[in-house]
């Protein structure tokens, strides 16, 4: 194709005059987000492929974005979905009886599925530029003056297949892609004066790491801990602690600096490391290639992680979509399991005002779309002058994250809003909307279970999303079920404790359908921090 033989600056001029097309079109997020469109949804975790190998199950995390099936609710709108290996039609059927009131035939016939047939570790939008006929039968599946494509995350392959396909990319400038690196986002965090742990910008080697982290202990003397973070770590399985408790023989004051980074970097063999069986002899060699950061950790008898996510438009104005209360896991509380909606309402306000300001920021830059901005919020109470709990902001996520397809699937069912002066998510009846989610509903035991068995467990025991009450769960990941024993699963009530009774129902009838008769009924995830 023509397009092929384009040197890398007309790909870029090419691109943005696509990116143009796309805000001479927009009028607003209501209006874009109903409108009359044909989708073309590339969900190509386009990101370092040795990181999210220590993921369990990521291969199937492309299901990911099957939220955007519910967009076939509008009965003029069609969607070309593509993966790298074709998905079980029942996961399919599963999405389009969700849409009320349309006919399940009128849906599927607006959808189209299209697959590589390869299960390679490339990621899915290379593995599409690799086939031309593939994106011929693209081409020919879209009315190209009311098309765009969406994505999970925009790296030059996503730009270079909107250019070949000849329509609008709704996602960021992959120029831009810095602003969304650890590195990147201290920097977002200093200019736009939100609070952020003290730490350091891009390292590439051991020896700046440990110098780094040296200067770091000197500025704050009473440090316990640091984390280390590669730039492009994902869902917190790029970060390793540094426990600095052991070393006070080397502590400010105690020794020289040069023995001080001597002993730093003797300890980094001894990093307590987020992801399962990783290494410092395989961590170091990502520096390297990746970067990386050190910054203080933040200590606190309580501490909760919350998240801000918002979009900016193509038009350049920014809108705060939701806040969550994060659940984390791993050694030391950082690897994203799962969240609730909305975050405590404590702070909700708060991280809404840090968002914008964030936002604002990007948009400047020319950030489009999503944003997701992670936070550290420590419980301070009873110290005058300051409030009760005090937020950090230690990441910007340009992409959609772990808390987008819950959200989005909430809108999409329930066609509401979310109403900025309280933090709440309404429906169109007027009820506020809470939820849990997650990504990780994972025991060995269920391993096995194929999508049809889940299908007949959710029947069996009426888990299925009620769209008269708009209560329920709604599934996601399904085809890491079989090979993982893991789900997703996003539990909608109308109170944070129907929300958790209804979470909590369904793990019961999971456990009860896979226990053995010797088998007591265990709790299939983390309690949920109630109070939200």
């Amino acid at each position: 194709m023509e397009t092929k033989t384009l040197s890398d600056s007309e790909l870029v001029a090419r691109f943005h005059n696509l990116q143009r097309q796309l805000r001479d079109r927009w009028q607003t997020v209501e209006r874009f987000d109903s409108s009359d469109a044909d989708i073309v949804v590339v969900p190509s975790l386009s990101l370092d492929q040795r990181e999210l190998l220590k993921i369990e199950g990521v291969h199937h995390y492309e299901e990911r974005l099957l939220f955007s099936l519910i967009r076939l609710r509008n009965p003029r709108t069609r969607l070309v979905y593509i993966t790298s290996q074709p998905l079980h039609p029942s996961v399919i059927d599963y999405y389009l009886q969700l849409l009320p009131g349309i006919p399940f035939s009128h849906a599927r016939d607006r959808l189209l599925l299209l697959s590589t047939y390869d299960s390679s570790l490339t990621p899915l939008s290379q593995k599409i530029l690799d086939r031309p006929r593939l994106i011929e039968r693209v081409r020919q599946a879209v009315q190209h003056d009311r098309a765009y494509m969406i994505c999970y995350n925009s790296t030059n392959a996503e730009r270079d297949l909107s250019v070949q396909l000849d329509i609008p990319l709704y996602a960021l400038d992959p120029a831009l892609l810095q602003w969304g690196t650890k590195s990147g986002s201290r920097k977002i965090f200093a200019e736009a004066e939100v609070p952020h742990p003290d730490g350091s910008n891009s390292l590439w080697n051991a020896e700046e790491l440990a110098a780094a982290a040296a200067a770091l202990w000197e500025r704050q003397p009473t440090l316990k801990r640091m984390v280390i973070k590669l730039n492009e770590g994902f869902s917190g399985e790029g970060n390793a602690i540094l426990d600095l408790r052991p070393l006070q023989a080397v502590a400010p004051g105690a020794a020289t600096p040069e023995a001080r980074v001597s002993k730093l970097k003797e300890q980094f063999s001894d990093l307590k490391f987020e992801a399962k069986a990783e290494t410092w002899a395989n961590f170091s060699s990502r520096i390297s290639e990746l970067g990386a950061i050190v910054e203080a950790f933040l200590e606190g008898d309580e501490k909760r992680s919350p998240s801000v996510q918002g979009r900016i438009t193509p038009t350049g104005e920014v809108e705060i979509l939701s806040t969550h209360d994060q659940i984390l896991g791993g050694p030391s509380g950082q690897i994203y399991l799962g969240c609730s909606f909305p975050a405590d309402e404590a702070y909700r306000l708060q991280l809404q005002d840090l968002g914008l300001r964030i936002g604002k920021n990007l948009a400047e830059k020319g950030a489009m779309e999503r944003f997701g901005i992670d936070f550290v919020a420590v419980h301070q109470p009873n110290e005058p002058g300051k409030p009760e709990w005090n937020l950090q902001a230690i990441e910007i996520n340009l992409r959609k994250g772990g808390t987008t397809h819950p959200f989005m699937t909430l809108k999409f069912l329930t066609n509401g809003r979310y109403d900025l002066s309280s933090g709440l998510f309404y429906s169109q009846q007027g009820r506020p909307k809470y939820y849990v989610a997650t990504d990780n509903l994972q025991k060995e035991r269920y391993k096995g279970l194929l999508p049809n068995d889940l299908m007949d467990i959710i029947a069996q025991h009426q888990l299925h999303f009620d769209t008269s009450t708009e209560t329920g769960t709604v599934f996601h990941l399904m085809g890491c079920l079989s090979e993982f024993g893991k789900v997703g699963v996003t539990s909608i009530g109308n109170s944070p404790q129907q929300a958790e009774e209804i979470y909590q129902r369904l793990t019961r009838a999971l456990d009860e359908e896979t226990r053995s008769d010797s088998e007591e009924p265990r709790s299939a995830f983390v309690s949920l921090p109630m109070g939200w």
